[in-house]
């Protein structure tokens, strides 16, 4: 069911219980010289089918995610300690489109500190908002990551800002920078920059092939 009949069904409905609960409280007839009820304008019912088209609309931008679908490698390092090498593990993603081609969903799966590791996330674009965003939860934590950006056509990069709890330091906010950049159908990278003390670093990088 589409927006539009989500919302059709709901005003019949709607409309039907109001005409049961009105019949039940008067069942007397009307006097003779009552005034008919004036016509009620279709104007609002319109316009909030034109919102709701709008809203629910596949459009270009949610298209151009389908780049993202399929199954994928991933290779991720991280700089968890600026002194030290990198941290280096490999995994595998499953991505596919979903609700008609409105979002694409990942699933991730490999591993963390020689730990089993999986999470799923979500991305898409907010035609209200006129923004793309991206959504993250896994098996370390429990909490839900929520980040809002644009799409860039010349470099064909995503751009995502967000914030997070810090982990190490409660009650403080830690700003995140994601670029997704496409760099061809068969590959793509993920880099998280964080900022801290007024520095931004790159602290992880995710590199995306499929076969």
């Amino acid at each position: 069911m589409s927006v539009v009949q989500a919302i059709r069904v709901g005003a019949i409905g709607a409309a039907l219980m109001f005409a049961a609960g009105a019949a039940a409280q008067d069942s007397k007839p009307a006097a003779k010289d009552a005034k008919a009820p004036a016509k009620e304008s279709k104007a609002p019912e319109k316009k909030t089918e034109a919102g709701a088209d709008r809203a629910g609309e596949v459009r270009a931008e949610h298209k151009q995610l389908d780049v993202f679908t399929g199954e994928w490698k991933a290779t991720t390092t991280m700089w968890m300690d600026p002194k030290a090498p990198p941290q280096k593990t490999e995994g595998k993603t499953h991505t596919e489109s979903k609700f008609g081609g409105r979002f694409v969903e990942m699933h991730y799966e490999g591993t963390f500190e020689g730990q089993a590791f999986s999470g799923e996330g979500f991305m898409g674009f907010d035609n209200l908002k006129g923004k793309f965003f991206n959504t993250w939860i896994d098996s370390m934590s429990t909490g839900f990551w929520l980040a809002w950006g644009t799409y860039d056509a010349a470099s064909k990069s995503y751009t995502f800002h967000g914030s997070m709890d810090d982990p190490m330091a409660a009650g403080t906010q830690v700003k995140v920078r994601e670029v997704v950049h496409v760099v061809d159908p068969k590959h793509y990278t993920f880099e998280w920059y964080e900022t801290r003390k007024g520095k931004e670093a790159k602290t992880m990088e995710i590199a995306y092939a499929k076969d």
